[in-house]
């Protein structure tokens, strides 16, 4: 096991958008970045580069997150090289975060997560909303699949409390990354109570 940084957190869908921008805002001298992809290496590569250009720490992973066994290598890789995962990301990538891989994601990063650990789940208020509120034509597949990855989550609240791990969505406008991608950072690495943070445009 290699000697590690004071924190590692896992960003999903991190080789581009707003996953990517997260990674480099999480990132810092004494944290470790694990830039997950699937099938993005060389965009996954771009954004642990310019993390390690800026003084932090980052490797990249591969993954896809629907399928169970994938999910299990990447968290053994993770725990071979670290040992732990303090904060672990659900942002959205090539393919979402629904509600199997959300609650597969975090069934088998639990064990790696101390107690004090987060897990932040990225969304939109349209996905957040739905089907409560009308969404753009043709985001209602996204904005159900997105919807699906919060609930499970919600589903395994008991599981996280008894564990010690906080559990925060945040939810912002789905084109305003300026508000969002500080709020996913700042719900990652600061210890505050579980629960939603909505952010940007209350329209």
């Amino acid at each position: 096991m290699l000697q590690s940084p004071e924190r590692i957190i896992l960003v999903t869908g991190a080789s581009s958008g707003v996953g990517a921008d997260v990674a480099r805002r999480v990132a810092g001298p004494d944290t470790h970045v694990v830039v997950h992809h699937h099938g993005r290496s060389e965009r996954a590569e771009d954004v642990a580069r310019s993390i390690r250009a800026e003084g932090g720490h980052a490797s990249t992973i591969a993954a896809d997150v629907h399928d169970e066994f994938a999910v299990s290598a990447m968290l053994d890789t993770v725990r071979a090289r670290f040992g732990r995962l303090d904060a672990l990301i659900l942002a959205a990538s090539g393919s979402l975060v629904d509600g199997g891989a959300a609650r597969r994601l975090a069934k088998l990063a639990m064990p790696l997560m101390p107690s004090g650990a987060r897990i932040v789940f990225v969304t939109s208020h349209q996905a957040h909303f739905y089907p409560h509120k009308a969404v753009p034509k043709g985001y209602a597949g996204i904005a159900a699949s997105q919807r699906a990855g919060e609930t499970a989550l919600y589903g395994m609240r008991s599981e996280f409390a008894h564990a010690g791990i906080g559990v925060t969505v945040v939810s912002a406008e789905m084109t305003d990354d300026t508000v969002m991608v500080p709020a996913v950072a700042t719900a990652a690495t600061t210890a505050q109570p579980s629960g939603i943070v909505y952010v940007g445009s209350a329209g």
